[in-house]
């Protein structure tokens, strides 16, 4: 056994995706401890690498150069990511609180979460100014700044030390290179200028900044920050149409309430970067190391990371520990605008294209620890294998979600020998979204969906596993009623096992409170693997089916295709050419975390025949939809909504294990030519949309409240007279 097919029993989180645990994670990937589950929490799936952010400020590197992407990151590690932010610890209770509400347990903690650079007390400053730490933000901002600048725009930095000018004389050339004449000014409120570098590397540097046409003013505090103005405490007013503050290093406010001991509000770690907390470890630049003092710099992190996760597993084990002493000087390659560099040793005078050049080596040495990842090994066939094992294993490792689904011919084989229903009230039999049964004057649905843990975040795939069962409900137009829970755990601790049926439960139950049902019942067991299930019901007063769809219907599709390629990539922590895969995955969490009551409540009065769109994507599900109503249908692919990135992530080869079962199907499409885009007709869809035929002169209208609801819908084609078969078209 290795890594996670050991049961797990005890917990290390990791608070931040800063540097330090970014190889942290890299290195515990390469060799996990037996035993542990591994969390990593962050506002966002991607973290900035420092080193590359003057660089891309300039324009020299494209933003997904400089971004780890933490999601990747974690898959490889095998660790749970939480896309939250930290808002406090409770120690008495060994768990980390999230501003979600959320808590997670930990037996282990580290905090890696950097630095702010904002200024909150500045009158104006929330409103009108951006800080450059964190530092996504920032970026985002500047790119869209660019784009839209006018003729001569005006800069204002606010802090001239090292990583002011470089950021200062960033500006100033990328707005150049875009054709602009850049008015930028560097504000310091001391009287000196980049105070923390040596003689030479200063002196250097500030001829550049003259050279770039960078205005610097020394004992220059602001007051107001307005839009398109910064007014000192002198009364003197600079127009500034993008003001950024890299004002020195603020931490985070919530350290102050952790009862842990701080300096200056950064957690004081000793040699073995644990905090007054054994259990507790800081590193980066949210720590302040009292043993050896050092500034505020990234080589720290970076050079702290073997011994961070040295100390993670020994405090985990019981293990003893290794003693950190950080390096007295290093030497400091400062980006001056365009592919040159000024470097800071020994009070030396340095400065050249050369060094930029060693720069930019070491920056993209660094971010290549993140770009590729050993593959995931597939498991070896014994040389007596009985015969078709190999092909019943397939090219590549079971999906998670509806990608795990029985394929739609062995389905459909399976369910035609099954004699029709036998009892009165009993109105369907299998094949439409959910069985239909008279109850009173009305009708009673019922369903049920099993789904294969795609994520380690039980409380996520709980939640998706509750939309997704609630969507065949919706699918037939009905209110969920009453469900019954399904869920297999794998082998964990006593305390673990308790702690995530409870997380499962919670969130699991929060969608369905939110959708008017309860959960009544249910079964619990211990397995190989998470997988999580729900049986549902619903009222209604009459149901929408399947069939019914008439020729001259509009074809709306409520959300957008591409879950299971998307997920199947990070799976396999794969890495796409412009695309930050995390991005995308969040971006696939948000869709399938999005109910279907609104846009069935919607569709409802209007639909002669509607379905969710699941495991046998969208072509399998329209296929169901014409042979039940024994008609026609065309699909505009240029009209599909796709999740961002879904499209290249399919053009680099990734797609869902059900993927090629899928495709089967294409034998009753027409016009279909092999594309990215087509393929995402047959991609399995986890909690996906509706599909629903409306008629033609309503399309429109139905169109526009639905996305008024926030629904990313599309009218993707429409219906046609028989014989059944899809025409793809564009």
């Amino acid at each position: 056994m290795q890594g996670n097919d050991w049961p797990l029993v005890r917990d290390l989180v990791l608070i931040g995706g800063g540097h330090a645990h970014a190889l942290v994670l890299r290195m515990w990937g390469m060799k996990p401890q037996a035993g542990v589950r591994v969390t990593v929490i962050n506002p966002g799936p991607v973290a900035p690498y420092t080193g590359m952010l003057p660089g891309h400020i300039a324009g020299h590197y494209h933003r997904f150069e400089m971004m780890i992407d933490l999601v990747r990151l974690a898959r490889f590690a095998r660790a749970r990511v939480v896309l939250d932010r930290c808002t406090g610890l409770d120690r008495d209770a060994g768990q980390v609180v999230l501003a979600s509400g959320r808590r997670l347990r930990y037996d282990v903690a580290s905090v890696d979460i950097g630095i702010g650079s904002d200024l909150p007390g500045l009158q104006g400053f929330a409103d009108h100014a951006v800080a450059a730490k964190p530092l996504g933000a920032y970026a985002d901002r500047w790119e869209a700044f660019v784009q839209g600048a006018p003729e001569a725009p005006r800069v204002t930095v606010i802090g001239a030390g090292v990583g002011g000018a470089e950021l200062a004389m960033a500006s100033a050339y990328r707005l150049r290179r875009a054709g602009r004449k850049p008015v930028v000014t560097l504000l310091e409120r001391a009287d000196t200028a980049l105070p923390s570098i040596g003689a030479g590397a200063r002196a250097a540097l500030l001829a550049q900044l003259a050279q770039h046409g960078v205005t610097l003013l020394t004992g220059a505090s602001p007051a107001v920050i307005g839009p398109a103005q910064v007014v000192l405490q002198s009364g003197q007013i600079i127009g500034s149409d993008f003001t950024l503050s890299v004002a020195g290093a603020r931490p985070q406010a919530w350290l102050g309430k952790t009862g842990l001991a701080l300096s200056d509000g950064f957690i004081t770690v000793g040699p073995t970067l644990q905090s007054s907390d054994p259990a507790v470890f800081a590193a980066g630049d949210c720590a302040h190391m009292a043993f050896a003092p050092r500034p505020k710099a990234g080589v720290f992190a970076v050079r702290q990371a073997p011994f961070l996760l040295h100390n993670l597993r020994a405090a985990l084990s019981g293990g003893a520990m290794r003693r950190y002493q950080p390096q007295r000087d290093y030497l400091k390659l400062i980006s001056t605008g365009g592919k040159r560099a000024v470097a800071d040793k020994f009070g030396l005078r340095l400065e050249g294209e050369w060094l930029w050049r060693r720069k930019d080596r070491i920056d993209r040495k660094f971010m290549e620890k993140f770009a590729d990842y050993p593959a995931m090994p597939a498991p070896s066939v014994p040389a007596d294998a009985a015969t078709g094992l190999a092909e019943a294993l397939g090219e590549k490792p079971l999906c998670g979600g509806c990608g795990a689904k029985v394929g739609a011919g062995a389905l459909s084989d399976a369910l035609v020998a099954m004699p029709a229903p036998q009892r009165p009230e009993v109105i369907s039999g299998p094949g439409d979204d959910a069985a239909i049964l008279r109850a009173g004057a009305g009708v009673q649905v019922m369903t049920t969906d099993h789904l294969r843990a795609f994520t380690p975040d039980a409380a996520l795939m709980a939640k998706v596993t509750a939309v997704h069962a609630l969507g065949d409900v919706w699918a037939m137009g009905a209110a969920p009623q009453a469900v019954l829970a399904q869920i297999t755990l794998p082998r964990l601790g006593a305390r673990l096992q308790a702690g995530m049926l409870a997380e499962i439960m919670a969130a699991a139950g929060e969608v369905i409170r939110a959708a008017g049902a309860d959960i009544v019942g249910g079964h619990t067991t211990v397995g190989a693997e998470l997988t999580i299930g729900f049986t549902v019901t619903g009222i209604a007063d009459r149901v929408v089916t399947k069939g019914g769809a008439q020729a001259g219907d509009v074809l709306i599709l409520t959300k957008p295709l591409g879950t299971g390629t998307v997920l199947a990539a990070e799976m396999a922590a794969a890495r796409v050419p412009g695309v930050l895969l995390g991005e995308s995955v969040v971006a696939c969490y948000a869709s399938m975390l999005r109910p279907l009551a609104s846009a069935s409540a919607a569709l409802l009065p209007h639909a002669h025949a509607m379905t969710d769109v699941t495991g046998f994507g969208l072509a399998g599900h329209l296929l169901e939809m014409i042979q039940a109503s024994g008609t026609s249908a065309q699909i505009d692919l240029a009209a599909v909504p796709l999740l961002p990135g879904a499209e290249a992530i399919a053009a680099a080869g990734h797609a869902s294990s059900l993927a090629p079962v899928n495709r089967t199907m294409v034998s009753f499409c027409t016009g279909f030519a092999e594309s990215p885009r087509a393929a995402l007709l047959f991609d399995p869809q986890t909690a996906g949309g509706l599909l629903a035929a409306v008629p033609a002169g309503q399309a429109a209208q139905l169109l526009a409240r639905l996305q008024d609801q926030g629904e990313t819908a599309a009218i993707i084609g429409h219906i046609g007279p028989g014989p059944d078969g899809i025409q793809v078209v564009g």
